[in-house]
């Protein structure tokens, strides 16, 4: 079983997503964590404070993916580009209750946000060589990760194995255009 400290954390990051900032309260996550308020607040004296440990649990979870992307066999490229889905994994959950908090401008959100973006783009540029072709892989990652989120279910056919590896083919032309390549040889 997880501890208190993760049951809450879970249970903030599950309202975020589910209800937004406003529903998040300090009542309502310990409610939902099913541990008292001096509970929650023994561990996490504030609602900042949640909102901290929430950002140390995502640059954590980001980090691991980091790390995953820079030894990927294919490439960090194609690994960014290959993993740029929506699974309702923990990493996706805490970047959406991130970016929850981000668009009404909490400061450590937008930070952690872009903390980690930065993080990503300079594996990708380590291993390009090439910050602008780093940022044309990353932007068709993220669109892919846009779209996932927010459209698969509208039941549009996307993503399908065919579909991946064509992109896959397209981040090749971008990294070997990027590399000095000519684009089609």
């Amino acid at each position: 079983m997880s501890s208190s400290r993760e049951r809450i954390l879970d249970s903030f990051e599950n309202a975020l997503i589910r209800d937004g900032e406003r529903a998040a309260t300090m009542e309502a996550v310990a409610a939902a964590a099913d541990v008292s308020k001096g509970g929650l607040l023994y561990h996490f004296p504030s609602k900042e404070a949640l909102v901290e440990g929430l950002a140390a649990r995502l640059l954590a979870l980001a980090e691991r993916d980091r790390e995953a992307m820079t030894q990927a066999p294919d490439g960090a490229a194609r690994y960014y580009v290959r993993t740029s889905v929506f699974e309702d994994s923990p990493l996706d959950r805490a970047l959406v209750s991130m970016a929850r908090l981000a668009q009404q401008g909490h400061p450590t959100a937008k930070g952690a946000l872009a903390e980690i973006q930065e993080r990503w783009l300079d594996a990708l540029e380590a291993q390009l060589g090439d910050r602008t072709t780093a940022r044309a892989v990353k932007l068709l990652g993220d669109g892919l990760y846009y779209d996932a989120a927010f459209f698969a279910s509208a039941g549009s056919g996307r993503g399908g194995e065919e579909e991946t590896a064509r992109l896959l083919d397209v981040v090749d032309l971008i990294v070997s255009a990027g590399a000095g390549g000519a684009v089609g040889a």
